[in-house]
């Protein structure tokens, strides 16, 4: 069975490799009727993305975003729906993230380079496209183009993963400042594939505690008993079950389209709901 809703989707404002206009039409032709376009540290997708959805009657962009957050020895991708992102100190915060993405992302390739694999800085800000918040997966795409790799997961395993070789930490901010961030500018957060967590009954009420509102439950590739495992810690912490398919459009080996599973219609209400209630001021106040 096809599903209506996908809340969590890449474009080329940051490594996606569709055009939001793309993605769009993509959905669109997948059945899907409420999307949320969600790019790493960037909004600058959506207002192409809501332009493209005017001509399919019944579809609806949901304003979206996906943080990294650290954590020792690991991090937290933490989603948000429903902020304001004409607020300025947002989009300063996200400036600032996205010029960490850049010196990130050119340590990495001089990493890179002392084991033996080389790729030129510009083509990597080629491919990341002008504007685009440059991310690891175009790396990636670089080695596969010099033919390192075949595929751009692959790059991941041995150098570019979380403690890979050629890895370089950047500026980010804790899973709690996360969530504040968005409440101060009247979102929500959701927990983003959080399967493979480590104490993610703790964590959950951590967040929870700080204002956590969803974590994500239907999840590309996610088995029916994790699926499952999941929907019951959400349930124990009555987090709202989100998910989507997280489509890159990268060319990786099974990866799936969007449509192909999602959380219900309910989802989006209950999230729209919660961000209804989200107060500002105190966020402020505590962030």
């Amino acid at each position: 069975m096809s599903a209506a809703v996908d809340l969590h989707l890449h474009t080329t404002a940051s490594d996606g490799r569709l055009r939001p206009t793309e993605l769009v039409d993509l959905v669109a032709g997948q059945g899907l009727k409420v999307v949320s376009v969600s790019d790493h540290d960037t909004t600058s997708g959506l207002d192409e993305a809501c332009q493209a959805a005017a001509k399919y009657p019944g579809m609806r962009i949901i304003p979206g975003i996906e943080l990294s957050t650290d954590i020792p020895g690991d991090e937290i991708h933490m989603l948000g729906y429903f902020f304001d992102r004409e607020d300025a100190e947002f989009q300063s915060v996200l400036t600032r993230f996205r010029r960490g993405r850049l010196e990130r992302g050119r340590m990495m390739v001089e990493k890179l380079a002392q084991y033996g694999l080389h790729v030129e800085w510009e083509r990597v800000q080629e491919i990341a496209g002008e504007g685009g918040a440059v991310g690891r997966p175009h790396v990636a795409l670089a080695l596969v183009e010099k033919g390192y790799f075949r595929e751009p997961k692959d790059a991941f395993a041995e150098y570019l993963g979380r403690n890979g070789l050629a890895y370089a930490e950047r500026e980010k901010m804790t899973p709690e400042e996360g969530v504040r961030l968005l409440a101060r500018v009247g979102g929500v957060a959701v927990l983003a594939h959080p399967a493979q967590l480590p104490d993610l009954d703790q964590k959950c009420a951590e967040l929870k505690a700080a204002g956590l509102v969803g974590m994500e439950v239907h999840y590309q590739m996610y088995t029916p008993d994790t699926v499952a495992r999941l929907l019951d810690v959400a349930k124990r912490h009555g987090l709202i079950p989100c998910g989507g398919s997280d489509y890159h459009g990268l060319g990786n080996t099974g990866e799936q389209l969007p449509g192909l599973l999602g959380p219900p219609m309910e989802t989006v209400e209950r999230l729209e709901e919660a961000a209804s209630r989200v107060d500002r001021d105190a966020a402020r106040q505590t962030g």
